[in-house]
């Protein structure tokens, strides 16, 4: 027994901790129209409820709700968190900074808009990160594009049909 938890601790120390999870969707609007419910803090709970996994979740906007600035944070039972934005554009999406733990873990995003020939937009959410160094940070970062990427999937079903729906 001692021999297989060494083991798997060993493994873990060679384990890559840098992660990165990409899921994309395709609407059918232009990215202005996606670019109001994805650069406004203010429209997310319309199509990333994050409640649904965590029903006590309370989450605060900042000051600023859209454009290079705004931010929103969070507390719940699964953490803390905070999100600003560094980027924001129409044409091409957003990018942000993002805090879990207090500070513990860091991580960048973007949700980029791609307009595609028949008018439609193609959505791109992507997250990647740096685990840090532990026996356990490998795995962790393993399991990251299965954990946050069904999260983005059903994110970005939810942004299609509300973006597409006019809500």
């Amino acid at each position: 027994m001692i021999i297989l938890i060494l083991t798997v601790a060993v493994i873990g120390l060679f384990l890559p901790a840098k992660y990165s999870v990409e899921r994309s969707v395709v609407i059918n609007a232009a990215p202005e129209k996606v670019h109001k419910y994805v650069g406004d803090l203010n429209k997310w709970n319309e199509w990333a409820p994050w409640k649904e996994e965590d029903p006590s979740m309370v989450v605060t906007l900042g000051e600023k709700t859209s454009g290079v600035g705004a931010s929103q944070s969070w507390v719940g039972d699964s953490g803390t968190g905070a999100l600003t934005i560094t980027e924001s554009s129409p044409d091409n999406g957003i990018s942000y900074d993002l805090l879990f733990d207090g500070g513990t873990y860091e991580c960048t995003g973007s949700i980029k808009y791609y307009r595609m020939e028949d008018g439609d937009t193609r959505v791109t959410w992507a997250m990647s990160g740096d685990m840090g160094k532990s026996l356990a940070s490998g795995y962790f970062a393993l399991l990251m594009d299965t954990m946050v990427g069904n999260m983005f999937e059903k994110r970005l079903k939810n942004l299609k049909y509300a973006v597409e729906k006019g809500s």
